[in-house]
């Protein structure tokens, strides 16, 4: 669970890309201290996050290479957000993984798929662009602020509601807060 300065989904957010900045440091996920340093900076537009050519140029740095199982497979177009489930087909959603993990991971969104208990061993390629595609999505419709108070508003067009029971989370700020509005298509 994030840190209590963390309020709102734009925070929750920052807060996992302030994670993976400790990692790419070499600090990994246990660097409280830097994080919530990164945290703040983010939040108070002190630093961006890294541009879009940044993550084409390590995505490309071992292009035969599964970003998920590191098999050097024949990759597949795989969707971050499942076009399913309202992801966009851009580029910004788009990433190459082998058939096996393709087929894996299915129309599950990414924290979804990879579960509460593994969301810090998201390889740092997929959850960049994830979160600042889940950034702009929620941006577009007005739910980027929506506080700790007001999840509710979430939580009744969320559908992993049984994940956050399982893990006893029902009704707290999660990276499934960030993901769970965007259900199959026609629900």
């Amino acid at each position: 669970m994030p840190p209590a300065i963390v309020k709102t989904i734009r925070e929750e957010i920052y807060w996992q890309y302030a994670k993976l900045i400790s990692k790419a440091a070499g600090l990994g996920i246990d660097s409280r201290g830097f994080q919530v340093s990164t945290f703040i900076k983010l939040r108070n537009e002190k630093i961006k996050w890294s541009s879009a050519i940044g993550e084409y140029v390590k995505e490309h740095e071992n292009r035969n290479v599964c970003i998920y199982c590191g098999l050097p497979e024949k990759l597949t177009l795989e969707h971050l957000l499942p076009r399913s489930r309202g992801g966009p087909n851009a580029t910004d959603n788009a990433i190459f993984i082998c058939k096996k993990c393709n087929s894996s991971k299915g129309s599950k969104r990414l924290y979804e798929w990879f579960g509460y208990e593994n969301r810090d061993k998201i390889p740092s390629i997929a959850e960049g662009k994830y979160l600042k595609l889940i950034f702009e999505l929620h941006k577009n419709m007005g739910t980027l602020d929506i506080s700790r108070n007001q999840l509710q508003q979430l939580c009744c067009k969320c559908d992993l509601g049984e994940e956050c029971k399982k893990i006893g989370k029902e009704g707290k700020l999660t990276i499934y807060c960030l993901e769970g509005i965007f259900t199959k298509q026609g629900k």
